[in-house]
């Protein structure tokens, strides 16, 4: 179901709860103009994992006052966003009146129902139960638990998801040979493998986080009619679940031969009638399996625009959606992770040439391998 995306930033530096109240009082100024909010990503810079549960506390108090009944979908990561800010936020909308919208919750994880002529769609965010900073598989563990009970809840299952995004805390660090990314992508795959009987996977994002844990958030849709999902495939790139051992860092869970690769497609389409949109998963420079540009941020940003535009290229997506005539795309998002501070201001410079007048969001993180530097994922409307 289409979005509009706003970013916000605090109009003048403060300490992280006044920077919050700013974007926050934005945010409903946005409301007041005739958009209902249904998702709020808001980004930190935090010290340590005490104070971002605190201030996590804070920032969830605030939302559910000045929302009630109509909270949106709310996640809250320690990914900073360009210094000298310590908070921004990127909101999804949609208009007011355009479509039944239902505020729940579930274990204190405020979720987002959206029913219109398409489907009924789950929109939720910050699933975790924050209780294992230090262990990746516990916190996994317990954060698909949550994210199967609150499908089961509206009558749904990780069948319906079709977008998720994957927040590991030290997403590189390796402990007595494991890495915490491949641990995360053993318990996703046992997850799918018990809760998933279609074919594919979701689109996704798996990308770090400071200071622990996991925290996943969704997009569940079950359509209805005509409408339809379809996968993207870039063929320049090895479909993720395809890569080899050699690309998988860090041992295989244990009692398991090999390491399983993270499960997820490079793009999803999600088709109703003449429209559509496109879900860009995470996606870096790589081309078949392998890094390109290492140690240089400007080409492994160049090479990661031209593998987003070879998903987004509106010749296949017309083949995809079986129709003669091409389509015009317009992109209503991108989110843009980068590993150093450093290099905000070159990414932005090349993202804004071929992006221009597009809703983006920097911030700081760590990438799913070692020599990347920045990763993008995008949001696209065809029509």
């Amino acid at each position: 179901m289409p979005k509009t995306y706003f970013i916000y930033y605090p109009l003048t530096e403060g300490c992280i709860e006044e920077e919050w109240k700013q974007c926050l009082k934005q945010i409903e100024n946005t409301r007041k103009s005739g958009y209902t909010p249904v998702k709020l990503n808001i980004f930190t810079d935090l010290p340590d994992f005490e104070t971002f549960l605190s201030v996590r506390q804070f920032i969830t108090d605030s939302v559910f006052d000045a929302f009630g009944s109509k909270c949106p979908a709310l996640s809250i990561t320690v990914q900073p966003p360009e210094k000298k800010w310590k908070v921004a936020v990127e909101a999804a909308f949609i208009g007011t009146g355009s479509k039944d919208v239902t505020g729940n919750s579930y274990n204190s994880v405020p979720y987002v129902i959206l029913e219109s002529e398409s489907g009924k769609e789950i929109l939720a965010g910050g699933v975790s139960s924050y209780l294992y900073p230090d262990d990746t598989r516990k916190a996994a563990e317990k954060a698909f638990d949550l994210m199967v009970d609150i499908l089961d809840k509206e009558k749904m299952s990780l069948n319906h998801i079709v977008r998720q995004w994957n927040y590991v805390g030290d997403i590189l660090k390796v402990k007595d040979g494991y890495q915490n990314y491949q641990i995360f992508n053993e318990v996703r795959s046992e997850y799918y493998h018990h809760h998933r009987n279609v074919k594919g996977y979701p689109a996704a994002t798996g990308i770090g986080i400071k200071h622990g844990g996991v925290i996943l958030d969704f997009c569940a849709l079950s359509p209805a009619g005509s409408a339809t999902i379809k996968s993207v495939n870039n063929p320049n790139q090895v479909n993720a679940y395809d890569y080899g051992q050699q690309v998988l860092m860090g041992m295989s869970g244990k009692g398991k031969t090999v390491k399983h690769p993270p499960q997820f497609e490079r793009g999803l389409l999600l088709i109703n009638n003449r429209d559509a949109t496109l879900y860009i998963s995470g996606t870096a420079a790589i081309i078949g399996q392998e890094t390109i540009g290492k140690n240089d941020v400007e080409k492994q940003t160049i090479v990661t625009i031209e593998n987003i535009k070879k998903l987004s290229d509106t010749e296949r997506i017309s083949q995809l959606m079986l129709s003669p005539v091409l389509f015009n795309e317009k992109y209503s998002l991108l989110r843009i992770y980068i590993k150093r501070q450093n290099d905000f201001n070159l990414v932005r410079q090349i993202c804004s040439e071929h992006f221009p007048q597009i809703p983006a969001i920097y911030l700081e993180a760590d990438i799913c391998r070692n020599d990347l530097l920045v990763e993008i994922e995008a949001e696209v409307e065809l029509k």
